[in-house]
């Protein structure tokens, strides 16, 4: 099985600043490789992971890899794929309501 490189997309680091803003922790796991996303963050007890996505590149360019796309397959837990500091906004105000 493939190892892809773990890179961090561009707007990465935005994305953390914006969750950890919103009262998450946040740990970074993009070096874990093997299609495990980029990040889990956790709030009020519940924990959540997370790829990042540069959503300013095109589809062919931010979609998911094929072990991430199997990992998001087989995977039983909560995860999201998050593209903006918008989207990450919205995702954690919608936790809140």
């Amino acid at each position: 099985m493939t190892k892809y490189a773990k890179k961090v997309d561009a707007n990465q680091a935005s994305i953390v600043k914006v969750f950890r803003q919103m009262g998450f922790s946040v740990q970074h796991l993009h070096t874990m490789a093997s299609g495990c996303p980029d990040l889990m963050i956790g709030k009020a007890g519940v924990n959540y992971l997370v790829e990042i996505k540069d959503g300013s590149k095109p589809p062919s360019k931010s979609k998911l890899n094929e072990l991430q796309e199997k990992w998001f397959r087989e995977w039983n837990g909560q995860a999201i794929v998050i593209k903006s500091i918008d989207e990450a906004v919205n995702f954690c105000n919608n936790l809140s309501k």
